[in-house]
């Protein structure tokens, strides 16, 4: 069996690859990333340390890798996939999108088999987007039978992958804890499961709980640590007023997520204090500054600030813990972040609520924008 992989950086290498070596594929990472892809070709195997007490070190054999820019060659390996995964970041997945349409047209074109594609992105509806990208490259015609060959189920991946130096480039540390939820409604019948994948016929309750919880929650302690001046999450956790205000964020979230789906309390809160647990790893250096990028993706209407304080708010809930991390993002003047350089122009130019109004979605004078306002000048 044969997994084409789309990224080889640490998410790819450290979660997704990892996973489906050890559920016995052979995996083909496509990437443009020239030096990576020449080191997993050389070598054929990379090592995972888990980030704990432990630091257990887990071979990863039999991998290869492409150059993701030769169209012919990701045409020919998507059209001999038993399965094809990405975790290339959602702006990329309109870049990746010509040579998997290209693969499904080969693969029309032979006869071959049903092919799952799944977009393992922090995102909603990642798949399904990259689904979108793909079938705009085909004819309707071609659409139809794609539509009979290629599904593209949604998914939720979770796992702490920092950024790293090490002198193997091919060496990555993950954190112990992975989560890789699968829409199985969105799935051929009879395929065959990945090993250590949760299979669900309803996705969203699972991508909004982590999304909500794990993002909202890693955002928090991000843009708070870095008003505070710390390097990495790990010391802003131990911090009592960060972790307040991330706690404060996650109970408005957690509320939010069990008014609407019906999670039961007790369990959703024991998960929130798994989630803060994994911040204080101290076997991780996750960086402040790498957590805290693209704040205007991060404000926007459908992620991971806004979306769930529009909805706490519509239910009568609280908010002031997410207007309080929504004003520090707009203090995130990371000038090495292209996101955060552009956001800081345009509040230079427009003012903190014209800006902020235009990012989020949310009007000028909402509720919302009023209490972040209101924080911001705090």
């Amino acid at each position: 069996m044969k997994a084409l992989h789309f990224g080889a950086g640490n998410i790819g290498r450290g979660f997704i690859g990892l996973l489906l070596s050890q559920s016995g594929y052979e995996v083909v990472f496509s990437d443009v990333n020239e030096s990576l892809v020449r080191s997993l070709q050389e070598r054929g195997s990379y090592t995972v340390t888990i980030a704990d007490e432990n630091g257990e070190h887990i071979p990863v054999h039999g991998v290869r890798a492409i150059d993701g820019r030769d169209l012919a060659l990701v045409a020919e390996e998507v059209a001999t996939a038993d399965l094809v995964t990405t975790a290339v970041g959602v702006p990329i997945l309109k870049h990746i999108a010509p040579g998997i349409a290209a693969g499904i047209k080969l693969r029309m074109e032979r006869g071959g088999a049903p092919l799952h594609i799944i977009a393992c992105e922090n995102a909603i509806g990642a798949s399904t987007q990259l689904k979108e990208h793909v079938m705009g490259l085909l004819s309707p015609e071609e659409k139809q039978q794609a539509a009979s060959i290629a599904a593209f189920p949604d998914s939720a991946v979770d796992r702490i992958v920092p950024l790293q130096h090490h002198e193997d480039p091919l060496a990555v540390t993950v954190e112990p804890f992975y989560e890789w939820v699968i829409n199985r409604s969105q799935m051929f019948p009879g395929a065959m499961e990945i090993g250590g994948v949760h299979y669900v016929d309803d996705l969203i309750p699972y991508i909004e709980r982590k999304l909500f919880t794990v993002n909202t929650g890693h955002c928090s302690a991000a843009y708070a640590g870095y008003r505070k001046g710390y390097d990495t999450i790990q010391e802003a956790m131990k911090d009592e007023e960060v972790v307040g205000l991330v706690a404060g964020a996650l109970q408005e979230t957690g509320s939010m997520l069990v008014h609407a789906y019906g999670f039961d309390a007790a369990e959703h809160e024991a998960y929130i204090r798994k989630i803060l647990d994994r911040f204080r790893n101290p076997y991780l250096r996750d960086e402040v500054v790498r957590v805290g990028r693209s704040p205007i993706r991060k404000l926007s209407p459908d992620d991971r600030l806004v979306r769930p304080a529009l909805r706490a708010w519509e239910q009568g809930g609280s908010t002031g813990h997410l207007t309080k991390v929504m004003a520090l993002a707009l203090k995130f003047d990371y000038a090495e972040d292209p996101e955060a350089a552009q956001l800081q122009s345009m509040i230079a130019e427009k003012g903190a609520r014209q800006a902020f109004a235009e990012v989020s979605g949310l009007g000028a004078d909402h509720e919302l924008t009023e209490r972040v306002m209101h924080d911001y000048e705090q």
